[in-house]
């Protein structure tokens, strides 16, 4: 594609396809701020076990519901998202596995273990429950 000028356009999202490491990069700063934000529930939760019982029972009614089920369970999947893909950059910083087939298997390592952390802890935790 050119403009009026003879140039050709730059790319753009509508064009352009993000890589994989591209996508999870942006995807480890965005749990970053989920975790900062989902420490703050978990924060409240200890807070209202200090404060009594009936302000524990509320923020445990909220964590209890479907949707606060489903914030944890977001949560817990952010932290181990965020942790394994860490764990990655730590590969990295030690100059270790810059090679593209190395960043591909690290990618679906990253998020098979993601998955499989994610879903362990909900088996153990709902088994226990």
């Amino acid at each position: 594609m050119a403009n009026g000028s003879g140039r050709p356009l730059s790319p753009h999202l509508q064009v352009y396809k993000l890589p994989l490491t591209a996508l999870m990069s942006i995807a480890h700063r965005i749990t970053g701020v989920g975790l900062g934000v989902g420490t703050l529930l978990l924060t409240w939760w200890l807070v209202a076990a200090a404060a009594g019982p009936d302000a524990f029972a509320r923020a445990q009614g909220f964590i209890g519901s479907f949707f606060g089920l489903l914030l944890l369970f977001g949560w817990s999947a952010a932290l181990y998202y965020h942790l394994c893909n860490g764990v990655r950059h730590l590969v990295w910083d030690a100059g270790k596995s810059f090679e593209l087939t190395d960043t591909a298997r690290a990618n679906q390592i990253v998020l098979v273990a993601t998955a499989v952390l994610t879903v362990l802890t909900w088996i153990v935790g709902l088994a226990a429950w």
